[in-house]
């Protein structure tokens, strides 16, 4: 097997923990008591370790942990010229065991045409790859996640009179950031989809509705957004999808990925796929039959959520059950998210997530040597 491919077979989605030193460091500075120099050298010191902590448990696909981020999906907003500071509430929530209810990330709306102001990730990752001995990878949030959570009624006002205008833009400056990332030496590329996932539950085909928007139009023009944003791509880069639900106890939906499965697979124009695969909200393997041949699948069984290390036999059982739908060869596993939305999360310890990489290591070698 060609264990040099992209995805490894144990690979991560991104995101790190954040020491509680780099907590209170960017609670400062994004407070005003903090320069932006200071924090900045903190965050260096932390990213320098959290690439020892990878490169240790034998993580070949290496992140920056997202630590320069305030959260997974508003560098585009904060980088970006266009957008009001003043936000606007999700239309969507999150879901506990508990029963409680709780409203995502309020979101800015568009005021002016967009203008790439500075790089989303493209400088963070020039420090990454230069402190890396692995294959340093880049990840950007999706397209749509500068559109799903307020949808049409953020262009409200705007110059942009429909949702392509609006998205043509959008996926324009993603280009300029993907030829940026390719500039300095990218070859590993990771787009975080959340809309696509959450429009998996039937629930939240009622919120978009209610909001007079139509689900299936949405995933169509998702899709249309994340080709669009990548189609200049050297032949160089791989460029893979992290499907997601949210990572906050329930997320904000449940639902296999059945209602998108032949679109998602057979039209994003990308070389493999992150998949949700820690809990039964994420549905069967089925939908894998609409898998073209030779798409590498990453499937997500360890669990960000819980420190406890999944039984190694119970996780091969599950490979070997994917492997009825996608050749064992194109499968590999990972984390079902990253370990940190935002800055300020906090469930494991740095033990917990570095013993998680590293039995996430040792399945794959058990599984494909």
């Amino acid at each position: 097997m060609n264990v040099t491919k992209l995805p490894f077979r144990a690979d991560h989605v991104g995101s790190l923990i954040r020491s509680q030193r780099l907590i209170e460091a960017r609670t400062a500075h994004n407070t005003g008591t903090l320069p932006t120099d200071a924090l900045r050298a903190i965050e260096d010191e932390e990213i320098r370790a959290a690439i020892a902590m990878q490169e240790r448990v034998g993580i070949r696909a290496i992140t920056d942990g997202e630590l320069r981020r305030n959260n997974w999906r508003d560098r585009f907003f904060e980088r970006v010229d266009g957008f009001t500071k003043e936000k606007i509430p999700s239309s969507f929530f999150f879901t506990y065991a508990s029963g409680k209810r709780e409203r995502g990330m309020p979101v800015p709306t568009a005021k002016a045409k967009l203008k790439r102001r500075e790089t989303i990730t493209a400088e963070d990752f020039s420090y990454l790859k230069a402190h890396t001995k692995g294959t340093a990878k880049a990840t950007l949030p999706a397209p749509s996640a500068n559109h799903f959570f307020s949808g049409d009624k953020s262009l409200a006002g705007s110059p942009y009179a429909t949702r392509q205008a609006y998205l043509d833009d959008v996926t324009a400056i993603y280009r300029e950031e993907v030829a940026d990332l390719a500039k300095r030496g990218c070859t590993y590329l990771q787009i975080d989809e959340v809309p696509i996932a959450v429009l998996c539950d039937p629930n939240n085909h009622a919120i978009v509705r209610e909001r007079g928007e139509q689900p299936d139009s949405l995933i169509n023009d998702y899709i249309a957004a994340i080709n669009a944003a990548l189609r200049d791509r050297p032949a160089s880069m791989t460029a893979c999808v992290h499907l997601c639900r949210g990572n906050l106890d329930h997320g904000q939906a449940s639902g296999g990925y059945d209602p998108v499965a032949r679109r998602l697979f057979q039209e994003l124009n990308v070389d493999g796929f992150f998949l949700e695969y820690d809990t039964e909200r994420a549905g069967s393997f089925e939908p894998l039959r609409e898998v073209p041949k030779g798409k590498r699948m990453v499937l997500g069984m360890i669990s960000t959520k819980i420190a406890a290390l999944e039984p190694l036999d119970a996780v091969r059982r599950r490979i070997d059950e994917a492997s009825r739908y996608v050749s064992l060869e194109n499968l590999c596993i990972s984390p079902q998210c990253g370990f940190a939305s935002s800055y300020q999360t906090n469930r494991f310890t740095h033990d917990d997530q570095e013993r998680k990489l590293a039995h996430l290591v040792k399945i794959a070698e058990a599984v494909w040597g």
